[in-house]
């Protein structure tokens, strides 16, 4: 078992399968597994929203599950295909779209998945008292695959950046932390969330240019994140790393270097915690205090991410690692982390 949490507060958890459905907790926002298989009904018990990932686990327990906890009895509810669980000042939700079961032509059904997942979460922040996403988690099926022409995470980032256009909401400058990753082919599009009562403080790395804006070349929309979040809530304030890959500026850096990506990587989530930190107003936020997930495209490439990770992460980080296709084809690696911690710290 392993967590990062602050006292009586929000609290991420990374537990076996097992371990989760015996404890059945009553203060669990939200759960995402990631071999695609539903948790057992007892442990979903009070409609607890599940987001089942199709994201191999590698070199773990394959039946790890992500647990968000927020140290109060939530109360839970759907509005149309999301389930969500609210306390008094967050909400975790989670919807899965099949394309299979959508009207029109193939090639456009990612358009169509990611606008009807993405107009229902706003839905949702706007009939309930947590409006503002935190963090968003998105699982895009065969993301690197071209259909008519296009790749598919330019189609979900043309469908994300319009859904949310039409619903009113800022697609620059205050958008939440997020990660687009691939999942396995012929799964749903899978989205789960964090939102909250009170506006996050965005983060930016100076070391690299805003994803919303990104030239041209990396697609004709483009994508909807800040690099991080800070986000105060009661006791604690917790800290949401995008995905966060070898990139300097808007380009790719050490293409075909697996080691040399991972080193890059983590300058640019040291250059975020450095930036978190001055923005909550000192050093608070490290290393060795995250937990999260490492993406890797080729399982071939584990051991030699594993190698350039050891060193750098205290003991007391903890990453689970799960094969996915990162957005752009040209790198093999992307972190992901939260931290989370007491105002007093």
């Amino acid at each position: 078992m392993s967590s990062v949490r602050a006292p009586a507060g929000l609290r991420l958890d990374y537990l076996p399968r097992a371990e989760f459905e015996a404890a059945r907790w009553t203060d669990v926002l939200g759960v995402a597994t990631f071999d695609g298989a539903p948790l057992h009904a007892s442990a979903a018990a009070g409609d607890t929203p599940v987001a089942q990932v199709r994201a191999p686990v590698l070199g773990g327990d394959p039946d790890v599950c992500e647990i968000w906890r927020c140290g109060k009895s939530p109360e839970s509810g759907q509005h149309g295909r999301v389930h969500f669980r609210r306390s008094d000042e967050l909400l975790f939700g989670s919807i899965a779209v099949a394309e299979k079961d959508l009207p029109g032509p193939p090639d456009a059904t990612l358009h169509a998945a990611t606008t009807l997942a993405y107009d229902e979460i706003c839905a949702v922040l706007e009939t309930q008292p947590c409006p503002h996403l935190l963090r968003v988690w998105n699982y895009v099926p065969d993301i690197n695959r071209e259909t008519d022409g296009t790749e598919r995470y330019l189609q979900f980032n043309t469908a994300r950046q319009r859904a949310l256009r039409s619903r009113g909401r800022v697609i620059t400058g205050n958008v939440p932390a997020a990660s687009a990753l691939g999942a396995a082919s012929g799964s749903p599009l899978v989205v789960y969330f964090l939102a909250g009562k009170t506006a996050p403080t965005f983060v930016e790395n100076p070391r690299q240019v805003s994803a919303y804006h990104y030239p041209r070349q990396y697609g004709t929309h483009s994508p909807v994140f800040s690099r991080a979040a800070l986000v105060p809530q009661g006791t604690s304030l917790a800290l949401f790393i995008s995905g966060t890959a070898s990139i300097v500026g808007h380009r790719s850096t050490h293409v075909g270097d697996i080691a040399a990506q991972t080193r890059e990587t983590l300058l640019n989530i040291e250059a975020l915690l450095t930036q978190a930190n001055t923005a909550a107003g000192g050093g608070h936020f490290a290393l060795g205090a995250l937990a999260g997930k490492v993406y890797v495209r080729s399982p071939a490439d584990l051991p030699i991410i594993q190698g350039e990770l050891a060193p750098a992460l205290a003991a007391g980080a903890h990453f689970i690692y799960l094969q996915a296709d990162i957005c752009r084809q040209d790198l093999s690696v992307e972190i992901e982390a939260a931290a989370i911690r007491a105002h007093s710290e």
